[in-house]
């Protein structure tokens, strides 16, 4: 199934102005042709988590693929802020020539790590720059806190219950595609099941259960319709003297003359610990073992566990608004930074120098490069080199901290593999489209290579993320040389 979610409108003016502003003056200075590199890349992990996970390439693509100013943007641009006309003029035939390169969907990805890379005309790069972080930043942001709360429910079906509290369309629509690529089992979005082949869950509100004379008549209502997926909401009286009892009734009084038998009940309110684990017990004595407890109501990866600590009796979770707007923490920072300039054949580096160590960018046209342990499969660290440095896995390779050079590991037996993969080659689209199904099954498999102490919710192990010698050497030399004059 394809999907073309974010051309439904033509995106090309969905850009800070500020980067027209800087195009036109990029023409004005007759400059505009001249090659640039910049990098994506993001300095701190969402609630100071472990890792995050890559998401939005698909949507990236879309819309660069579709860049094109039209008569109405020009028009715009024109008559309400006076641009130069001939500026315009290159707007209006402007053709989109730049190499991207990213890290694949589902990957997981630490600070600092170039996940996005653009070499081509700086007016080019430039302007699209608001699209790549704002597609990047949203759909990576969901999908580490989706990862977050699967991991909480360790084996337990998640299923993204929050498109009425997401943050506008598009929160809702890709923001159920960044959760199933993080891991959970299906939304409740139907559009999102529309557009992208994610499977769709949803059974009845508590308006449902209201409308009827009595609770019995509306599951005895809904189980008649829905005998093959009958899972019945119990909290809207009382779910133990009420919303129970009356499921147990129309399974043994509906369902099972018909062959049929209770698939589920949710609970959406109340000491879910205590409902639940009373629920099983009545469940049981009436023979429906293998009916499922559903839990929802402002759940995240924090409450979740606390529930399994507790002993709650719950085979799935409903999670709504605090994974679509990713709630304690609902800004990923990815940032957007030139790292280069080609003058005369030559490539001209440059970096972002700030009294903050970590606001201080890395130089050049680079590779980034993760390696992973031959016996064990797992990482071991990322390398970020230049692009003309290969590392031979066949030889050990001397690891070292960047901020602390004195930290070094030497790294033996191991398998080095390239992180970034073309997207854009002069503009035409080179990317190998991948299923959600197979970006949520690659995300699965590629955190799994995690070791476990980098995934804790609270202080994580720190994975490494080291550069080359010859990088840092550039690095140093140019910080040197600014400190010198």
């Amino acid at each position: 199934m394809t999907s073309k979610w974010n051309n439904r409108t033509n995106m090309t003016m969905l850009t800070d102005f500020y980067e027209l502003t800087m195009s036109g003056g990029y023409f004005q200075n007759k400059v505009h042709e001249d090659i640039a590199y910049f990098d994506m890349f993001f300095r701190d992990v969402p609630e100071k988590g472990g890792f995050a996970i890559m998401a939005g390439v698909e949507q990236l693509v879309d819309y660069l693929e579709a860049l094109e100013f039209t008569d109405d943007d020009i028009a715009f641009l024109r008559d309400k802020y006076g641009f130069r006309e001939d500026f315009l003029e290159y707007l209006s035939g402007m053709k989109f020539a730049c190499d991207v390169m990213a890290v694949p969907e589902g990957t997981p990805i630490f600070p600092g790590e170039p996940i996005v890379k653009v070499r081509g005309p700086v007016l080019q790069a430039q302007m699209i720059e608001t699209m790549i972080l704002l597609t990047v930043n949203h759909q990576s942001l969901i999908a580490t806190k989706a990862a977050r709360i699967v991991k909480a429910a360790k084996g337990r079906s998640v299923m993204e219950f929050g498109a009425r509290r997401a943050q506008g369309y598009d929160g809702a629509v890709l923001g159920a595609r960044a959760a199933y690529i993080g891991g959970v089992k299906g939304t409740s979005c139907t559009i999102s099941g529309q557009q992208f082949d994610i499977p769709l869950s949803g059974t009845m509100a508590h308006s449902w259960v209201q409308f009827f004379d009595n609770e019995y008549e509306a599951f005895k209502a809904y189980a008649m319709m829905y005998p093959e997926n009958t899972v019945l909401l119990v909290d809207t009286y009382n779910v133990l003297r009420s919303g129970v009892p009356n499921a147990i009734r129309v399974d043994r009084e509906i369902l099972r003359p018909m062959g049929k038998k209770l698939k589920g009940v949710r609970i959406d309110s109340g000491d879910l610990t205590y409902l639940s684990v009373q629920t099983r017990k009545m469940l049981d004595e009436a023979g429906l073992n293998d009916t499922a407890i559903i839990a929802s109501n402002a759940l995240d990866e924090y409450i979740i566990r606390d529930l399994r600590h507790q002993g709650a009796s719950i085979d799935a979770f409903g999670v709504g608004e605090r994974l679509i707007t990713s709630r304690e923490e609902p800004v990923f920072g990815g940032v957007y930074k030139l790292s280069g300039i080609e003058r005369d054949g030559e490539l001209i580096p440059k970096m972002k120098i700030s009294e903050n160590p970590g606001k201080i960018t890395n130089p050049g046209n680079k590779e980034l490069w993760r390696l992973y342990d031959r016996t064990t499969g797992i990482a071991i660290a990322d390398v970020i080199t230049l692009a003309d440095e290969i590392i031979d896995d066949s030889k050990p390779y001397d690891l070292f901290d960047p901020e602390h050079t004195w930290k070094r590991k030497l790294a033996e037996n191991f398998e080095a593999r390239r992180l970034l993969e073309p997207v854009f080659r002069n503009g035409i689209n080179v990317h190998k489209k991948k299923s959600v199904h197979e970006i949520r099954d690659y995300c699965k498999v590629e955190t799994d290579r995690l070791w476990d102490t980098v995934k804790r919710f609270e202080n994580p192990q720190t994975y490494y993320v080291d550069l080359s010698q010859k990088l840092w050497d550039l690095k140093d030399g140019i910080l040197r040389s600014f400190n010198r004059n």
